[in-house]
């Protein structure tokens, strides 16, 4: 299957889903993305970005266990 996006105005939205309804669930599949999917997106690039450069610190199971106490 093919993505695209489309952004809308609020007052369109139910005509709009009405529209697609004629669709089967094997022609098009809605998926309603989460208000904050980009600024995830942002801080697991960066979090990952850390890791990468070696400038974050990890931690094992024992020295979790050794601070938790």
């Amino acid at each position: 299957m093919e993505v695209i996006r489309i952004e809308f105005k609020s007052e369109i939205k139910e005509r709009l889903l009405e529209m697609l309804s004629c669709f089967s669930s094997d022609e098009l599949k809605i998926i309603f993305e989460d208000s904050d999917f980009y600024e995830n997106k942002i801080k697991v690039h960066e979090a990952y970005s850390k890791l990468k450069n070696g400038t974050t610190k990890l931690y094992s199971i024992d020295e979790v266990e050794l601070i938790i106490r």
